[in-house]
């Protein structure tokens, strides 16, 4: 008889639903990519000579500026945290709860 861990890695996980997951967050990580990439080429990139994309950010002038640092930063850490998300942490919680199911039953 086979115990409850192994009936689970023997379960079959829904192919269509991990594709779309897997788009998902490479969709986030090109998009807020690409977003920070261009803020960071206009603002962290002093000369071409020296550091690029991760000088330090020159005090903003005026409202405009504070608000493209603003978005610069929450693409980068939406860049990281968005494809973790549907990568890792939704399928996690669907085994969980697929293990969670199975016990109960």
């Amino acid at each position: 008889m086979l115990k409850e861990w192994e009936t689970l890695k023997m379960r079959t996980t829904n192919s269509k639903s991990m594709a779309d997951e897997f788009v998902k967050g490479f969709g986030i990580l090109s998009g807020a990519g690409l977003i920070w990439m261009i803020l960071a080429g206009w603002y962290r990139t002093p000369s071409f000579g020296g550091k690029q994309l991760t000088a330090e950010v020159s005090p903003a002038s005026n409202i405009y500026e504070q608000m493209a640092y603003l978005i610069m930063d929450a693409m980068f850490w939406f860049m990281i945290l968005g494809p973790l998300t549907f990568w890792v942490l939704i399928p996690l919680g669907r085994q969980l709860y697929a293990g969670y199911q199975a016990r109960g039953q």
